[in-house]
């Protein structure tokens, strides 16, 4: 257990963030998109004429919703169509995605890490929780999969506002005898869950993003109602490791809680079957997010 007090870790993270508001920001059409969904009087009309205006922006959310992964009948053609379709929530959320991969580029920090092996284990947990809330029949697939996209960006918040102190922990963590969250604590005086939430707390994005990112190791410890797509992502996070796809070192769970399961009414056949699908999901997800 971490003997960090609240007050020195959230002081610890807001220097970071108030370190890197000018590096990991989203495109400033994707914050209008947010701004636009959160606001009770805006329309269909409102958002397609926004996406419509950034025609690259357009083209990407239009490859992600004719995609296999998607399986929406026909071809959409249309920002409008997609809207009709899907939802403004879930148009914004594939609008958030496909504007996420910048804040993954860095390059390789250590010989133990990169900022691509996070990006390539990013996606694999965002395919295996969108797998997943099919699965359990949340309706919930397009948040689970940016949930799942997001739940490590913690970890771009340390490499971005300290470098040598996140080198410092991948130097430590083999001869530990910790979890990867604990020497963070050591020596950063917070862990990537800390700086995760902070940060969607910086972009205004639903408290469930903030559970996410901040509870994904330990979904147990929200409380029960708050606990569905945080567990999604913690069962995502588990097959990736077991799967050994890009940077796993922070993912200590041998086996599912059963009581997480229970959590999502999902069987262990079903977390089979989702591990059995999840190559050719995460193949899709590559074609239209760049993998």
């Amino acid at each position: 257990m971490s003997t960090i007090t609240q007050e020195s870790r959230e002081a610890v993270v807001s220097k970071a963030i108030a370190e890197i508001s000018h590096i990991a920001t989203l495109p400033e059409v994707t914050l209008r998109i947010i701004d636009l969904v959160e606001d009770p009087s805006s329309t269909a009309q409102d958002l397609n004429k926004l996406i419509t205006n950034d025609p690259a922006l357009c083209s990407r959310i239009l490859k992600v919703v004719n995609s296999a992964f998607y399986g929406l009948p026909g071809q959409i053609g249309s920002i409008n169509r997609a809207i009709v379709l899907l939802g403004l929530n879930a148009v914004k959320n594939i609008a958030i995605a496909t504007s996420l991969a910048k804040l993954f580029r860095g390059g390789e920090l250590c010989p133990s890490f990169s900022a691509r092996d996070l990006w390539i284990h990013s996606t694999a947990v965002a395919a295996a929780s969108k797998l997943l809330a099919d699965a359990a029949s949340i309706g919930l697939s397009d948040e689970a999969f940016l949930a799942g996209l997001l739940h490590d960006v913690g970890i771009m918040v340390e490499m971005q506002a300290g470098r040598h102190k996140l080198i410092e922990v991948f130097e430590q963590f083999p001869n530990a005898r910790k979890p990867f969250t604990a020497v963070e604590d050591d020596v950063l005086g917070a862990n990537h869950q800390d700086f995760g939430r902070a940060l969607c707390e910086r972009w205004k994005f639903p408290k469930s993003f903030g559970y996410v990112t901040g509870y994904h190791h330990r979904p147990l410890e929200l409380e029960a109602g708050s606990r569905t797509l945080t567990s999604v992502v913690y069962i995502a996070d588990w097959l990736a490791k077991k799967s050994r796809i890009g940077f796993v070192a922070d993912v200590t769970t041998g086996q599912v809680e059963s009581s997480i399961l229970d959590e999502l009414r999902l069987t262990e056949a079903e977390i089979e079957n989702v591990e059995t699908q999840l190559p050719d999901a995460i193949d899709q997800v590559n074609s239209f997010l760049g993998g």
